[in-house]
């Protein structure tokens, strides 16, 4: 399935009575229940009524199965899709570009301009589409997330298809991540042709990463330019570590931005940050397999290289 989303709606803003995060594996009524303490009907009511999400996505079964991390929303007035209303269309499942999916894992070439999983700012998310694909073959099914990537970035994106897989590699990510790939295009040139950069990255309270000579996260990226042509560079990056932001910080602070990166440099003459994720290896965690999904690399990327 290719996607030929190219743009994302704008949804009315929703306010929110209460948010809550899951601390361990449960199922949506009982949590809530506990959670809310009002009476079981009136917990009801809030699913019938479509005033419950998770991570994004509203829920009305009673026995949804919730993961650690998961975020519960309740809404204060009922999220109304509008292909429901009389006269609107049936409501088309989204496109999604399927990369990958066996009894365990689901993956799919996210587009760029669309979140993994909901923001405070933006309820709509690759999480919120998977869930709907996956229910619609049945309601028992749902993605699990194991890990993100930014916004704008396109690329590999993986989901979990049960809790407990889920749990294992999220506790220790990156001791079951075997490579992490990307590819960027870049303003300028590199001061060498292939380097390993270990640094710290810090998070401001304007949520702005930086690199900083003591505090923050360790990061190490490596990266390897492939070709240059008008000022442009194509950069292969492996990274080590996922910090937040870690490899757009990294090239910029290398005098080096990613093209169309607006948070961090200028967006210039590109329409989307020149970023895509391209390769996700990971040790299976309770089976004797290497899990490798690929990307292809985007055709605008690459064309600017050979023209």
């Amino acid at each position: 399935m290719k996607n030929n989303r190219k743009s994302f709606d704008n949804k009315p803003k929703i306010e929110y009575t209460n948010v809550f995060k899951v601390k361990y594996q449960n199922e949506l009524l009982p949590f809530l229940l506990e959670k809310l303490n009002t009476s079981r009907n009136n917990v009801k009511n809030l699913l019938s009524n479509h005033q419950v999400l998770v991570n994004g996505s509203v829920v009305s079964q009673y026995n949804f199965n919730l993961a650690k991390e998961d975020e519960v929303k309740i809404s204060k007035r009922p999220v109304i899709d509008n292909s429901k209303r009389p006269g609107q269309p049936k409501k088309r499942l989204p496109k999604i570009d399927i990369i990958y999916e066996d009894d365990d894992f689901f993956a799919i070439n996210k587009p760029n301009g669309l979140l993994s999983v909901e923001s405070d700012k933006d309820n709509e998310s690759a999480f919120n589409y998977v869930l709907q694909f996956m229910q619609a073959e049945s309601k028992t099914l749902r993605p699990y997330v194991i890990h993100r990537i930014d916004k704008e970035t396109s690329g590999v994106l993986v989901f979990a298809k049960s809790p407990v897989i889920q749990s294992k590699l999220r506790l220790n990510w990156n001791d079951f991540v075997i490579t992490r790939e990307y590819y960027a295009v870049c303003n300028g040139q590199l001061p060498k042709k292939k380097d390993t950069i270990i640094c710290n990255l810090l998070e401001d309270k304007n949520n702005m990463v930086f690199v900083s000579n003591k505090d923050g996260q360790k990061a190490i990226t490596n990266y390897e330019v492939l070709s240059q042509k008008n000022g442009l560079s194509l950069v292969k990056v492996l990274i080590d570590t996922g910090r937040k932001n870690q490899i757009r910080v990294v090239l910029n602070h290398l005098g080096c931005p990613i093209c169309g990166d607006d948070k961090y440099s200028e967006k210039g003459q590109f329409k989307r940050l020149m970023l895509h994720a391209s390769k996700l290896e990971f040790k299976h965690p309770f089976k004797d397999e290497i899990i490798k999904i690929e990307s292809k690399v985007p055709a605008t990327f690459t064309s600017l290289f050979t023209k």
